[in-house]
């Protein structure tokens, strides 16, 4: 019985009528290197003596072969996982491989742990994220909301998709707000877009008008050289003057009060969010400055103007 050049064989188990082999065998490639495989077999043993290391001497119950890619996948599978597995640990993260997808649905896993609290509590008292990588999460994410912003002024969402931005990104209306409150209707006949605790306790309001749907800012004709708010506009900000009147009705209102959470109503303001202002000219610019300073209650800032606000706040060149 022959022998192979460049195998190698090792009996895994060896009982009485069946044998148990493993088999490495070098195959040559002439255009990269060379592959190792590997075959698991279990035989029958032949009557009489026998040599192990012969190759087709047994008559085979079961076999698998594996090419030099799966060997290699196999091994590296052994090596990361099986003392961890033996020791009773199902999922861990190897160091040497941090950036793995299959870290990061671990991580994941890990994250959206049923009960938030607790694991906030955690990772701040174990200092598990450090304060550097705390500050480049934020700012990463709130990098990618402007990407996305920016996504939706290309296309045309509705205008609860904007509102649903804005929920989650209230940052980018400044230092003015602090929380966007869970309730939108001031009665029964008036619902917001938002109700927002500012930054000194009260009530004010933010109204969206989504900048595709056609809605105009300016008359198409000048007005004695000046440029005159269209009546699209003008309805835009009947409406917003309309929800503060009806949120000072509710200011003395016991159950308003409560359904906002206790935030106080004392002289509210609303900021209107309304059409494109990228392509205007100097006398557009000086006319909205004068238009907006018309208000007390009321401020007026295009799609563009908050994108700009949302740049300088991370920093990033307009």
């Amino acid at each position: 019985m022959s022998k192979v050049r460049d195998h190698k064989f090792t009996v895994i188990r060896d009982k009485k009528t069946v044998i148990t082999r493993a088999t490495f065998w070098k195959v040559p490639h002439h255009t990269s290197p060379d592959e190792i495989h590997l075959k698991v077999g279990r035989y029958k043993k032949p009557n009489g003596i026998f040599d192990p290391e012969s190759v087709e001497v047994f008559e085979p119950k079961s076999e698998l072969t594996l090419d030099g890619e799966e060997f290699q996948n196999l091994v590296s599978f052994i090596q990361e996982n099986y003392e961890p597995f033996k020791n009773g640990t199902k999922a861990f993260i190897p160091l040497n491989k941090p950036y793995d997808l299959s870290i990061a649905h671990q991580l994941k896993q890990l994250l959206d742990q049923s009960d938030k609290s607790e694991m906030l509590n955690f990772l701040v008292e174990n200092n598990v994220v450090p304060d550097e990588l705390e500050v480049g999460l934020s700012h990463a994410r709130r990098l990618r909301a402007i990407d996305e912003f920016v996504v939706l002024l290309e296309s045309d969402d509705t205008e609860s998709r904007w509102q649903e931005w804005f929920e989650n990104n209230n940052w980018v209306l400044g230092s003015d707000f602090v929380k966007v409150l869970d309730e939108r209707n001031i009665d029964t006949r008036n619902i917001s877009d938002f109700l927002m605790e500012s930054y000194d306790g009260f009530l004010d309001i933010v109204e969206i008008k989504r900048p595709q749907g056609g809605l105009q800012f300016w008359q198409n004709r000048l007005d004695h050289g000046n440029y005159i708010p269209h009546s699209d506009l003008i309805k835009a900000i009947t409406q917003a003057s309309k929800y503060i009147h009806e949120v000072e009705r509710e200011a003395d209102s016991i159950k308003f009060f409560e359904r906002v959470g206790g935030v106080k109503t004392i002289k509210p303001r609303c900021t209107l969010i309304y059409g494109r202002s990228a392509d205007w000219n100097v006398g557009q610019q000086e006319a909205f400055r004068i238009l907006n300073s018309s208000y007390h209650n009321l401020s007026i800032m295009t799609f563009d103007h908050v994108l700009a606000r949302a740049k300088r706040i991370l920093g990033k060149n307009c």
